[in-house]
């Protein structure tokens, strides 16, 4: 999880349940921050993940520039807070923990990938 005291102040956009967030194939320029609801991580039409508040969506396409890998669609009303990429690399230049937040993150996916794959 990441901490939300390093977006208080931010400014939130409002998605309603069903509502597309982002499309597989699409160019990344945010990822996102949940601050209410829940949003469902999609690949093709499978529910890869649901992340919840704390939670954080679209970093790939911020840190290695290709497009969107997976969908994201509003599960609930959520609310995000969109972080480009100028603020991306402030957050992890100036807050190492953030990073290292994100890198946890990631990595925890990485491994339920893994399981999903070992049991197939």
């Amino acid at each position: 999880m990441i901490s939300l005291s390093l977006f208080a102040d931010s400014e939130t956009i409002e998605f309603a349940p069903g509502e597309i967030i982002f499309s597989a194939g699409e160019e990344g320029n945010l990822m996102y921050v949940v601050t209410g609801g829940e949003v469902d991580i999609q690949v093709g039409p499978t529910i890869a993940e649901t992340v919840t508040v704390g939670g954080i969506f679209g970093e790939m396409a911020l840190i290695d520039g290709h497009v969107r890998s997976a969908g994201a669609v509003a599960r609930t009303q959520c609310k995000l807070v969109p972080v480009d990429q100028r603020r991306f690399q402030f957050l992890v230049s100036e807050m190492p923990f953030f990073a290292l937040q994100v890198m946890s993150i990631m990595a925890e996916r990485l491994r339920h990938a893994n399981q999903r794959i070992e049991k197939d």
